[in-house]
């Protein structure tokens, strides 16, 4: 395979002609990809940051083979690539003088590319991540429900929402997250962002999702602050966003969970939820 079977681009509307049909044609394993190019298309090119998103296919035979997309300062996502195809592709970047921070995608795809990069420009992979992609299947209402309700964010939840959002980054780790106020914004605009409060009103937890994209919506930041763990909210208002995102329609209700974190993969499990697939996301240093 030469490295010039890529195709690579910075035009959206180019890359979804080409690679639209693939990328649909399995929302759950292309959940990341599917949400980032559709909030390109609603929000804009830079809104992941200012440079230029990068994205590619290749093609054999005239069809899709594979998808590479990335937003910096963030990571290359990539669909699931064979080795040769992996070498290819690094070779591409590395010669056209890419920078990258590290890869995300399914395990065996990611370390293939981590050992092509190092082979390509001596960067050493450092493992940062490993996460489990689940599937909604029969939803269960984690027992006991805690006293309260669920409400949908409004702007007057604003602060709140983009505070928790702020925390929930940190405790991941995650540092280059968007901007709070940014996040919220979108999140509550769509009515994406859903709040678990007790009886007298006080929010406690919250649980955000994507909006629909090829019959898929993703569960993603899933936050109770610290004081208030272990009431079940976090429970609860998972299963109040899964239930929506399945009452309106959508074929797959997904999330990610980080594998090193067995509380969170106890607790979706027991909602309802079942493995699809395991991902790494690694790092690149040097």
């Amino acid at each position: 395979m030469r490295p010039d079977d890529w195709h690579l681009t910075h035009d959206l509307d180019a890359f979804l002609d080409r690679a639209g049909d693939f990328l649909a044609s399995r929302p759950a394993p292309h959940t990341v990809l599917l949400t980032v190019t559709d909030g390109l298309r609603r929000r804009g090119m830079h809104v992941y940051g200012e440079e230029a998103p990068l994205l590619g296919t290749l093609e054999t035979d005239g069809e899709v083979a594979a998808v590479l997309l990335r937003t910096p300062p963030y990571w290359i996502n990539l669909t699931p690539l064979t080795e040769e195809q992996a070498d290819a592709l690094a070779a591409r970047l590395a010669a056209a003088g890419h920078r990258l921070p590290g890869v995300s995608a399914e395990t065996d795809t990611a370390s293939a590319f981590s050992r092509a990069w190092q082979r390509h420009t001596g960067a050493r992979p450092d493992l940062r991540r490993r996460q489990r992609l689940y599937r909604l299947g029969e939803l269960t209402i984690p027992e006991p429900v805690p006293h309260g309700a669920p409400r949908i964010a409004t702007p007057a939840d604003r602060d709140q929402v983009a505070r928790w959002f702020e925390e929930f980054n940190e405790d991941v780790g995650e540092h280059n997250a968007p901007d709070g106020g940014t996040w919220a914004d979108f999140r509550i605009a769509h009515g994406g962002a859903t709040l678990w409060e007790t009886p007298d009103g006080t929010p406690v937890s919250l649980a955000a999702v994507t909006p629909e994209v090829a019959g898929q919506v993703r569960v993603t930041t899933v936050y109770t602050p610290a004081h208030l763990r272990g009431r079940g909210y976090a429970g609860a208002v998972t299963a109040e966003v899964s239930r929506a995102a399945r009452d309106s329609g959508a074929a797959e209700v997904l999330l990610f969970t980080d594998l090193a974190n067995p509380t969170s993969n106890g607790l979706y499990q027991r909602v309802g939820y079942r493995q699809v697939a395991d991902f790494t996301v690694y790092g690149f240093a040097g």
